[in-house]
């Protein structure tokens, strides 16, 4: 079954609607995921450049997404009310204007409020081209077109942080707002030819009242994990932010529950395979950006990679996944979605644990050799638990499960990485004090360690004063690596243990092929 407002727009290009339709949505998606991972390799220069701490500077990343996982929720009002045509093309239009505002901003807030309002378009664009391939293609063929979507993410990753890393490198970190416009434009150029036309003469009701809750609680919790280090994690600042969250994500939720007008139907969730669905997507998002996220900038700060290399590590993992995504979306229809899924996340699994071990000599093609695992695992798991979520459900709740599949996915990836973030710092600094308490007078090996370091300095004919000043601070700076490095491995565990826990509601996962 297509949509009637799809079947009546295909009959002016007839055979070659669906191909241009999905060339689209492909270049959509792709556009939308660059512009959500150019930034991974920008992050050390953002932190230089305005002085601020990876707590901050990681709100380039995760603003984005949290814009896009509340926009998620706006856009089927917005399809009801002035559907696909404009929809879409007024999304395109506001990305561009972020897209100058945040090239041209010389204050860190307005770099943010840019990316905001990326991700405001972002999510209502994501969402609103996954709508239009569920409407467009018959329910048969619904796995391979769900393969197709997933291909512009898949590319977007891999050439993203290699972009950013060539315009860093080449250009300065501004230009990464600017280089894609060129993409955006073919975009809106296709949106004007294959999106339907169709108005609501009489508004749709939409509630506001929720979307206020749900802005307000996501807003106090990523505020507290952004500012509770430097403000007191038990401070009345945090704490005011911690009851006022909590309080709002209360109201919200009763409200979804009791009132009639909803942004997010919980009555879905009575279908099993839809909320297994939903938990395996919410725990993939969690860990599978934070590992995007995070992998870069190891290789930068711990492996001393520039940031060109440190984007190369993921382009081989989305070139050789695209390559197998046809097969993959043939497969999904084929297969039961619980092997699918399954196997994906055991690529997820597999390719993380190794990084729990990696450091400072972790040779470049086996972090490739990682990140190519996890972006199997991302090609093979999301067409395969898309579809399986869809066809779980009656025709009438597929639109609104659409959407709520994305709000999940995202609000996992916008928390996972805030969380993630934070526990990195934390455990940084631990590792930091614990290494530090060791360095006194009794221990041998740092006065070993600052005996050959005096020796290389003295070869280098630096005086006897300056010996032992330069091999403190060589010293220090031997245990921030060192801490840093200790800090992300605890970080790629937690990665590793929620992928294996989100194998559990996949075994559980039994609906239709």
């Amino acid at each position: 079954m297509t949509s009637l407002v799809f079947d009546n727009h295909s009959k002016r290009f007839g055979k070659y609607y669906l191909p241009i339709l999905t060339l689209t949505i492909v270049l959509t998606s792709f556009t939308m995921m660059t512009y959500a991972t150019i930034v991974t390799v920008a992050v050390p220069n953002v932190m230089g450049a305005f002085g601020i701490g990876q707590d901050k500077a990681q709100l380039v990343a995760t603003g984005f997404y949290i814009s896009m996982t509340v926009s998620q929720l706006i856009c089927m009002w917005l399809l009801l009310a002035i559907g696909h045509y404009y929809t879409y093309n007024i999304s395109i239009i506001l990305f561009l204007i972020a897209c100058f505002i945040g090239a041209l901003s010389n204050d860190f807030t307005f770099i943010v409020i840019s990316r905001i309002m990326q991700g405001f378009s972002a999510g209502i664009l994501m969402s609103q081209t996954m709508i239009a391939v569920v409407q467009a293609y018959p329910i048969y063929r619904r796995g391979y077109a769900l393969s197709m979507f997933t291909i512009g993410g898949v590319l977007a990753i891999g050439v993203g942080p290699v972009l950013g890393g060539i315009i860093i490198e080449w250009l300065s970190w501004r230009e990464i707002f600017l280089i894609p416009i060129p993409l955006l434009i073919i975009t809106f150029l296709l949106g004007l030819i294959v999106m339907p036309k169709s108005i609501n003469l009489k508004l749709p009701k939409f509630d506001w009242l929720g979307l206020i809750l749900l802005i307000i609680s996501l807003y106090c919790f990523m505020t507290i994990f952004a500012d509770g280090q430097r403000q007191g994690w038990f401070s009345n600042y945090v704490v005011s932010l911690l009851f006022i969250g909590v309080f709002s994500s209360f109201l919200f939720i009763y409200k979804q529950l009791t009132f009639e007008n909803k942004i997010l139907d919980f009555s879905i969730f009575k279908y099993p395979v839809f909320t297994y669905a939903t938990i395996i997507t919410f725990c993939v998002g969690t860990a599978n950006f934070g590992a995007i996220y995070a992998i870069p900038i190891f290789a930068q700060l711990i492996q001393t990679f520039s940031p060109i290399d440190a984007g190369l590590i993921m382009l081989p993992a989305s070139i050789i996944t695209i390559i197998a995504l046809p097969l993959i979306g043939k497969l999904s229809d084929i297969w039961s979605p619980r092997v699918g899924s399954i196997i994906g996340l055991l690529c997820f699994f597999i390719g993380t644990v190794p990084l729990i071990s990696a450091n400072a000599n972790t040779s470049f093609l086996f972090m490739t050799g990682f990140a190519i695992l996890l972006r199997l695992g991302m090609g093979i798991n999301n067409p395969f638990v898309a579809k399986a979520a869809i066809s779980s459900l009656p025709v009438s709740k597929i639109e609104q499960a659409t959407t709520t599949l994305n709000f999940f996915r995202l609000l996992g990836t916008s928390l996972g990485t805030t969380i993630w973030v934070v526990f990195l710092e934390m455990r940084t600094h631990m590792h930091s004090n614990s290494f530090t308490a060791t360095q006194n007078g009794s221990n041998e090996t740092t006065l070993s360690f600052l005996l050959e370091v005096r020796e290389v300095f003295a070869v280098m004919g630096i005086s006897s004063v300056s010996q032992e000043l330069s091999s403190l601070n060589y010293l220090g700076k031997v245990i921030y690596y060192q801490s840093n490095s200790l800090g992300f491995q605890d970080g790629f565990l937690i990665f590793a243990a929620i992928f294996a826990i989100a194998i559990i509601p996949a075994i559980f996962m039994v609906s239709k092929k």
